[in-house]
C-alpha cells in the first residue's frame, strides 16, 4: 500500500503552516473589489468573508477524511476515481489541466500586471504584454528545475505575510475615513440580497481557494486523526480572521464607492495608511506575494497533465510525460499549461477567470463531499485515520454552501457557468478518444 511508504514526519505546526501557505495568496488583496461591487455595503462585504471562511473550514474538514483514507498521489483526482470511477476522476484532472491551473496563472498574471502598471504609472497598453511576460517568466523558472521553483516559493511565502501584517496592524488603529456598519446585514444599491450575497460569496472563494490540497499532507502526519482537524480548523479560522480584519481596514480607509471594482484598492489603501513611499513599499510586497502565488500554481499545475500522462489517460501521453534531461521537469506539460493561460489572458479579466475556476472546482467539491457519505455506507471498514467531526453536520454545511454557490452562479452568471461546464464536459470525448487510441495500439 502507498500509505505504508509515506514517512510520518509532519507535526501539528507543520500542518498548520501548510494550511496557511496553501490558502493565503493574492485573493485577499484583490477580491475585495469584486465582493464590494456585488455587496455595495460594508455589512454584507464582511458577512460574505465570514461565511466564505465557515464554508471553507467545513469543506476542508470534510475532504480531509478522504485524504487520510485514500492517501494516494493525485489527491482529489484519486478520491473521485476511487468513489465514482475512472471517467469522473479524469474529468477533474482534465478540468484542472485546461481550466483551473491555466485560469489561475492567467488571472494572477493579469493582476500582477495591473499592480505593476499602477505602481510605475504606465499606460494600460502595457497590461497584456506585462501579463504575458510575467506568466512566461514563472514558467521558465519552473522549467529550470524544482529546486529553483521551490526556493522561490519559500522566499515569497515569508514576504507575502509582511504586507498583510502591516495593513492589518497599522490600519486598524488609524482614524476611520469611511463609516463601517456591520449591522443590519443588507445589500446596497439596486441588487437583491440573494444576487448580492451569491456574487460576493463566489468572489471570496478565490481568496479561500487551496483548501482542497490541505488534506494532501495527511499521509505524512505523525498523528493525522488528532492533528489534521486541529490544523485545518485553526489554520482556516486564523485565515478567516485575517481576511475579515484586512477587509475591515479597507472599508474604514476608503468608502464603498472607491473600493467597488477597484483592482488597485490594496495599493490605494496602502498609500492612504503609509503615505506615498510606504504605500509603494507595501505594493512591492504585494507584487512579490502575487508572483509567489503564481509560482505555486505553475509548479503544481505542470504536474497534473504529467500525472495523467503517466497513466496514459490523455492523448499525446508520450509527449506529456517527457522530462527535460538537464532539469528533470515535465517541460511539454509546462509549455501546454502556459499556452492555455496565454490564450485566457487575451480573452478574460481577473474576475471572470477566477469566478469560472471557482465555479468549476466547486462542481467537483460537491462530488468529494458526497463521496464521504457514499464510502461511509459502501465501505464502513475502510481504514480512516481521521473522521470528519460532527458527522453529518459539517459535510452537510459544506454541501449546502456548495449548492448555493453553484445554483446562484448558474442563475446570475449563466454564460460563465455554461462555459465552465462545457469545457469540463469536453473531456468526455477526449477520454473515450484516448481509450480508443490506446485500444488500437494494443
Amino acid at each position: 500500500m502507498e500509505e505504508n511508504r509515506l514517512k510520518r514526519e509532519i507535526s501539528l505546526f507543520g500542518a498548520f503552516s501548510t494550511v496557511m501557505g496553501t490558502v493565503i495568496g493574492a485573493g485577499v488583496f484583490f477580491k475585495t473589489a469584486s465582493v464590494v461591487s456585488f455587496a455595495q455595503s460594508s455589512s454584507l462585504t464582511i458577512f460574505a468573508w465570514i461565511l466564505g471562511g465557515i464554508l471553507t473550514i467545513c469543506a476542508g474538514l470534510t475532504s480531509a477524511e478522504l485524504a487520510t483514507a485514500i492517501p494516494k498521489t493525485g489527491g482529489a483526482v484519486k478520491y473521485i476515481e476511487y468513489t465514482y470511477g475512472k471517467l469522473p476522476g479524469f474529468l477533474l484532472g482534465w478540468a484542472q489541466s485546461v481550466i483551473y491551473f491555466p485560469a489561475n496563472i492567467a488571472a494572477l498574471s493579469i493582476i500582477f500586471s495591473t499592480q505593476f502598471i499602477h505602481l510605475f504609472h504606465l499606460s494600460n497598453a502595457f497590461l497584456l504584454p506585462i501579463a504575458l511576460i510575467t506568466g512566461l517568466s514563472v514558467t521558465i523558472v519552473n522549467l529550470m528545475g524544482t529546486r529553483l521553483a521551490s526556493n522561490l516559493q519559500s522566499f515569497t511565502l515569508i514576504i507575502k505575510m509582511v504586507p498583510i501584517a502591516l495593513i492589518v496592524l497599522v490600519g486598524l488603529f488609524m482614524p476611520a475615513n469611511a463609516e463601517v456598519a456591520l449591522f443590519p446585514i443588507k445589500a446596497g444599491g439596486d441588487n437583491s440580497f440573494i444576487h448580492a450575497l451569491s456574487g460576493s460569496l463566489l468572489a471570496t472563494m478565490f481568496a479561500y481557494d487551496g483548501w482542497l490540497g490541505v488534506g494532501a499532507v495527511a499521509g505524512e502526519m505523525k498523528h493525522p486523526e488528532k492533528d489534521l482537524p486541529k490544523a485545518i480548523f485553526l489554520g482556516l479560522t486564523f485565515i478567516t480572521i485575517v481576511y475579515v480584519l484586512i477587509n475591515l481596514v479597507f472599508l474604514k480607509t476608503l468608502p464603498v464607492e472607491q473600493l467597488s471594482g477597484n483592482l488597485n484598492a490594496a495599493s490605494d489603501v496602502s498609500n492612504q495608511i503609509f503615505g506615498s513611499i510606504g504605500g509603494k513599499l507595501v505594493t512591492i510586497g504585494i507584487l512579490i506575494s502575487v508572483y509567489g502565488a503564481l509560482n505555486g500554481y505553475t509548479m503544481t499545475g505542470i504536474r497534473v497533465p504529467y500525472a495523467l500522462a503517466l497513466e496514459e489517460m490523455i492523448p499525446f501521453s508520450q509527449q506529456f510525460k517527457k522530462l527535460s534531461k538537464t532539469f528533470v521537469v515535465p517541460y511539454i506539460a509546462g509549455i501546454f499549461q502556459f499556452s492555455i493561460a496565454a490564450i485566457m489572458m487575451f480573452f478574460g479579466s481577473f474576475d471572470l477567470l477566477t469566478d469560472m475556476l471557482v465555479f468549476v472546482m466547486w462542481l467537483f467539491s460537491l462530488l468529494i463531499f458526497s463521496a464521504v457519505f457514499i464510502l461511509r455506507k459502501k465501505e464502513p471498514d475502510l481504514k480512516r485515520p481521521y473522521k470528519v467531526p460532527l458527522f453529518p453536520v459539517i459535510p452537510i454545511i459544506a454541501m449546502l454552501g456548495g449548492l448555493f454557490i453553484l445554483i446562484t452562479t448558474l442563475y446570475t452568471q449563466t454564460i460563465l457557468a455554461s462555459i465552465g461546464i462545457g469545457i469540463t464536459l469536453l473531456g468526455v470525448p477526449v477520454y473515450f478518444l484516448n481509450q480508443k487510441i490506446r485500444g488500437s495500439e494494443r
